[in-house]
């Protein structure tokens, strides 16, 4: 059985969120929540971009179940095989290699490029159905593009997104690095909705992440997180899990 957000907080009403933030190597989402007073961790299967004592390196599945965690904040899990984007790869997958791929992906033949493709599609369905479902964490967020039918179907209680937002929604600078598009869409349990704390319109909002030239750290860039998102995380999503708390 799933734990509630009310039944975490019983014993201490108020006190410091402990959260997980999986799948992160950049740490931004993890120190908006630590400078709000939280004890925050981030995890991936590579080390910190900036070294820091609060930075597992481990998989995401085994780091949530190490400790009682409030709260898991998956933001970054390997989504390209799921992404709506990409799912024309799952009827003629590229001749060409790209960072990910099996080194010897231009001397497969194309059966076998599918074959690995779908079994991609299948890890990376395994991975999001595993952190959504985790019982003992009472609050969940997990961050993804939009899906394709494909994964969505391999996805154990699946449903749809909470929200979409875009960054632009949590900027007040034209030119500071909220200011993009990037559609990201958030499955919540036991979490509210993002409000937006931006003033932007999102007429002048650059394409940055969509125009990112080719190269080995393409996918990185892309997966980044903005300063703007994440403040609006911590500042809500903490708030929200106390407030809720103490009135319990």
């Amino acid at each position: 059985m799933q734990t509630t957000m009310f039944e975490a907080f019983d014993a201490h009403p108020g006190r410091p969120l402990k959260v997980l933030i999986g799948c992160e190597q950049s740490g931004v989402v993890r120190d908006a929540f630590n400078a709000l007073g939280h004890d925050a961790w981030s995890c991936d299967l590579l080390a910190a971009e900036t070294p820091s004592n609060r930075h597992i390196v481990g998989d995401v599945r085994d780091v949530m179940n190490w400790d009682s965690w409030d709260l898991l904040a998956v933001m970054h899990p390997p989504c390209t095989r799921l992404c709506n984007s990409g799912v024309r790869w799952l009827t003629k997958p590229p001749a060409n290699w790209q960072p990910g791929y099996p080194e010897e992906w231009e001397r497969m033949s194309e059966a076998a490029r599918l074959a690995w493709m779908w079994e991609d599609l299948d890890r990376g369905a395994a991975l999001f159905s595993d952190v959504w479902n985790v019982e003992h964490i009472p609050m969940v967020a997990v961050e993804n593009p939009v899906m394709h039918k494909h994964a969505k179907a391999r996805i154990r209680n699946f449903r749809p997104a909470a929200q979409s937002v875009q960054p632009w929604h949590f900027g007040t600078d034209e030119d500071g690095p909220d200011n993009e598009k990037k559609r990201t869409c958030f499955w919540l349990r036991n979490l509210p909705k993002l409000r937006r704390t931006g003033t932007l319109d999102g007429s002048t909002a650059r394409e940055s992440v969509h125009k990112a030239s080719p190269g080995a750290d393409r996918w990185k860039e892309r997966s980044r997180f903005f300063p703007g998102i994440a403040a609006a995380m911590a500042d809500q999503w903490g708030g929200a899990a106390q407030l809720a708390a103490r009135a319990a």
